[in-house]
């Protein structure tokens, strides 16, 4: 399905709400600035909060639930930015009704749920694309370009070291729902699942995985009240394995945030080196420094991201911000809902990349090497 004469495409959003939220902070900001979308509908968890967020959003149509939403014909695409345990349901809601998705990243609870949803989406014949906004970045575009055109050489290896941000000695009020492992929303599947699909566009696709992981801070505690929570989320995260290429890679991600090193990405190659620095693991979100160097350099040298790759100039004024990303994400999916291109990753690729994070997984449980 693609929307060729449709001007503007009408978005409806499930999960905005006036309290907050990732919705409100990313891809309103986006949207409003993005020519060729209009925000005609909102769904939310009661006719209450509903009417309060099209009332603070200015959204025209506020629906008390999704399935009010998915059946509006007038909403052309259907935007999932509630918690990753409800995304199956209305994501089922919305392919039923011939809609197009817009999922937030991680598309299922779990691989089976992931491969689900693909399956469903390849039947309803609908266009489907997975939130994972990190190879949008422009800095992280750069570097996939400068790999291809030969800066490092051949690849021979490559590492990251990151911090979750999360997932350390306390959590925010209202995220505690981070904590349980259950819930699908997990150091793993959230800035670990992100940073490793980046990664992968840039160097290559993983062909087996070894993994450690660890829960070592099995109690934290609530900013502001102290109280404390279980958590089973593993906050240490060590992968190890192959690519395509036969590149050896290496992914540590810690919980929380280090006095030292928050996010060290090095890509090293038989002519040069590549160095990607941020300010934290989540690589959709961070502010990212490039240095490189090749052939004599003795040392990396910082390598300006070219205009060329901020290339929405309706987003400027995000640049640096968190929803910059989103933005350039969503002017991909306007083009390929209207030219029938794919650029954006599908419910397909999603799948595949939470195939890569059930072998880290299953590697850390058996301590075998997971071949892919």
């Amino acid at each position: 399905m693609e929307i060729r004469t449709q001007n503007p495409v009408r978005a409806g959003i499930v999960g905005l709400s006036a309290r907050g939220g990732w919705a409100p902070q990313s891809h309103l900001p986006a949207l409003a600035r993005l020519d060729g979308y209009e925000v005609l509908a909102l769904a939310a968890s009661g006719a209450a909060s509903a009417a309060a967020a099209g009332t603070a959003y200015g959204v025209p149509r506020a629906y008390a639930g999704a399935g009010d939403l998915v059946r509006d014909p007038d909403v052309d695409l259907v935007v999932v930015s509630v918690r990753v345990p409800l995304h199956r349901e209305v994501i089922l809601a919305a392919l039923a009704a011939g809609k197009a998705v817009l999922s937030e990243w991680p598309l299922g609870n779990g691989l089976a749920e992931a491969e689900e949803l693909a399956a469903a989406a390849a039947a309803a014949g609908v266009r489907t694309f997975a939130g994972l906004q990190a190879r949008s970045a422009p800095a992280v575009r750069y570097v996939r370009d400068l790999v291809a055109d030969g800066f490092v050489g051949e690849v021979l290896s490559t590492s990251v070291v990151a911090s979750g941000r999360r997932w350390g000695p306390t959590f925010e009020p209202g995220g505690g729902y981070l904590l349980d492992r259950d819930n699908g929303g997990t150091m793993l599947t959230i800035p670990f699942g992100h940073t490793v699909d980046a990664l992968a566009m840039a160097v290559g696709e993983f062909t087996e995985v070894s993994a450690t992981t660890a829960t070592r801070r099995p109690v934290v505690r609530e900013e502001g009240s102290g109280r404390t929570a279980a958590m089973t989320v593993a906050d240490q995260i060590a992968v190890s394995g192959r690519l395509t290429s036969g590149a050896v890679a290496s992914v540590h991600f810690r919980g929380g945030l280090a006095r030292g090193t928050n996010f060290h990405w090095e890509i090293n190659g038989t002519d040069g080196d590549l160095v990607i620095t941020g300010d934290h693991g989540h690589l959709q979100q961070a502010r990212l420094t490039l240095r490189g160097a090749r052939g004599a350099e003795g040392s990396p040298r910082e390598l300006a991201v070219p205009e060329r790759y901020f290339d929405v100039p309706a987003l400027d004024a995000l640049r640096g911000e968190v929803p910059y990303n989103v933005g350039v994400q969503y002017a991909d999916v306007l083009r390929d809902l209207r030219e029938g291109t794919s650029t954006v990753p599908d419910f397909a690729h999603a799948a595949r990349r939470q195939r890569l994070l059930d072998a880290v997984e299953r590697a850390a449980r058996t301590g075998t090497r997971v071949a892919l």
